[in-house]
């Protein structure tokens, strides 16, 4: 009888993260919390294999990346490439945009939650390059192979609640590629490809949560998924361009299907 391999994973928030402001430098606020937590000078308390998780909106605020809440709107437009779709309701209107990142959120990305009063946040410069330069740095400073994940929270098409995603990576694999090989019955898996990197973020903020002071975690358990510093970013789970089946909301691809309707009977009529 074949033996199942039995796999742990484990994840905790690291404690001691300050409140960040533009110009820290992140790596050494985060070695500087796990040696504090840890106790270990060495190594932070970190293994081989460790994965660590950072939510985006410090990289944000140590990037200066905020406007003023009054410019909230504004900041939203500049950001976005493309409209999905756009809802009016009682305290406003919510638009779901692809943004310059390729990511597709409500207003966005464009957040004021845990952001100081009077102004909100917009999403890290580049995401990939922070988490790398976050991987390099942390692997130097402790002499440990550790893999980078830059968090944001999303709501989800078709379900209720939001969850969390990766928005930057750097050291792991993010996509489980298992096309080709069997399952538990032998058959052969023809479409199975697993976002690593998004299920790593969202278990994550279990232990992070949304009002804990906690944008910084760890999980161990998961050494197969790291990898070089050059392996692909979070950018290349961005499903765009003729893989998108869904780039419109419903009320936005009907409009379109009736313009084009209508202007494909003008033609004819001339």
């Amino acid at each position: 009888m074949q033996q199942t391999r039995r796999v742990r994973m484990s994840a905790w928030a690291v404690p001691g993260i300050p409140e960040i402001v533009a110009g820290d430098e992140l790596v050494a606020v985060i070695a500087a919390a796990l040696v504090v937590d840890s106790g270990d000078q060495q190594s932070g308390g970190l293994e081989d294999g460790d994965i660590l998780t950072v939510t985006s909106k410090i990289v944000s605020k140590a990037e200066g990346r905020q406007v003023l809440a009054a410019d909230r709107e504004q900041a939203i437009t500049a950001e976005t490439v493309r409209l999905v779709a756009s809802r009016e309701h009682p305290n406003g209107v919510t638009r779901i945009v692809e943004n310059r990142l390729g990511l597709v959120m409500a207003a966005a990305g464009v957040d004021s939650s845990n952001t100081p009063d009077g102004v909100v946040l917009i999403l890290p410069l580049d995401p990939d390059a922070t988490a790398l330069q976050l991987c390099a740095g942390l692997r130097e400073r402790f002499g440990v192979n550790v893999g980078i994940v830059i968090t944001d929270t999303v709501g989800r098409p078709w379900r209720k609640g939001q969850a969390d995603i990766a928005i930057g990576a750097a050291g792991i694999r993010v996509l489980d590629d298992l096309r080709g090989t069997s399952d538990a019955s032998g058959r052969t898996l023809a479409v199975s490809v697993t976002a690593i990197a998004d299920e790593i973020a969202a278990a994550t903020d279990l232990v992070k949560g949304k009002a804990g002071g906690l944008p910084v975690a760890v999980v161990r358990g998961l050494a197969q998924h790291v990898s070089e510093l050059d392996a692909p970013g979070a950018r290349s789970l961005v499903r765009s361009g003729a893989d998108d089946m869904f780039r419109l909301g419903t009320k936005e691809a009907w409009l379109a299907g009736f313009d084009e309707a209508h202007d494909e009977s003008d033609l004819k009529e001339d």
